[in-house]
């Protein structure tokens, strides 16, 4: 499986270059807008994410830029990829924010779970296990749906070149038993198989490690392949919501936790030796 462009990549990339753009010339968002006779917050609303930068308004936007040739040509094909749909746009229902979409382009994905396995890794009745505990109204439509995304997004680490993955697991995640013996078993057995793969790196933060730089729960850190275009960002998500954290400073300190963090789990080969044991350990 190929990598293809995400189009919620191309649309970040393609605010910040307006933003670029527009610091360039000196004006403000609140004067682009009325030089162009727009609503005062609608520019910025363009460079926060907040609403979509239409075909129509991107002439206008970089002839008072006074955009390059080369630059034109850029941003036009930025903001055409960026209107295309993802494979994910199919579960809008079910997957209601970004993070796929900023997934689906980073060369290297780094996450600590505390309460369950990470989506990338999770066995189909795992899924469905998960779902149905934590959407009790759901009807087997939308868990199917919600399913069906979650394996959709596993293609992910079957790619020609697949993302690094490196995953610090609390103890705590692979212990629950989570939709009973057969099915826990058969999701260790997964993790166990996983840490032979080469783009994937499990550890085992351990009970015995104590207190630990991530307490206040899960997060994700994605990287991509030009820093400079496309900075890394962190999630963070509950059953409720996700927040996207972009500014440098908040990156980098997820990126200082997560060294934290590694630093205090089991090394990659006592991980798979711990997997094991749990997973003999499982309860009939």
């Amino acid at each position: 499986m190929a990598q293809v462009p995400s189009p919620t990549i191309r649309a970040r990339r393609l605010r910040r270059e307006l933003r670029r753009l527009r610091d360039r010339t000196g004006h403000t968002a609140e004067e682009v807008a009325k030089i162009l006779g727009w609503h005062r917050t609608k520019v910025i609303r363009f460079e926060l994410g907040h609403s979509r930068v239409m075909p129509k308004d991107l002439p206008p936007l970089l002839d008072l830029y006074d955009a390059a040739e080369d630059e034109r040509d850029s941003l036009t094909a930025l903001l055409r990829q960026s209107r295309q749909k993802g494979w994910w746009s199919a579960y809008g229902d079910v997957l209601p924010d970004d993070y796929v979409g900023f997934e689906a382009e980073a060369t290297s994905i780094s996450a600590f779970e505390c309460l369950y396995v990470p989506g990338l890794l999770q066995t189909e009745e795992y899924v469905r296990a998960i779902v149905r505990a934590g959407r009790s109204t759901a009807d087997q439509d939308e868990t199917d749906r919600v399913v069906a995304a979650r394996l959709a997004r596993k293609a992910l680490l079957s790619r020609d070149v697949p993302p690094s993955l490196w995953a610090v697991l609390d103890e705590a995640a692979v212990r629950r038993v989570i939709g009973g013996p057969k099915v826990m078993r058969a999701q260790l057995t997964r993790l166990i198989e996983a840490c032979a793969m080469p783009s994937v790196e499990i550890q085992v933060l351990p009970f015995s490690a104590g207190a630990h730089a991530a307490m206040a729960g899960a997060f994700t850190l994605l990287d991509y392949a030009d820093p400079v275009l496309d900075p890394a960002v962190v999630y963070l998500s509950n059953d409720s919501s996700t927040l996207l954290l972009e500014e440098d400073r908040q990156v980098a300190r997820y990126r200082l936790m997560f060294d934290h963090l590694r630093a205090k789990a089991l090394d990659p080969d006592r991980s798979a030796d711990l997997l094991a044991r749990v997973a003999a350990e499982v309860p009939d």
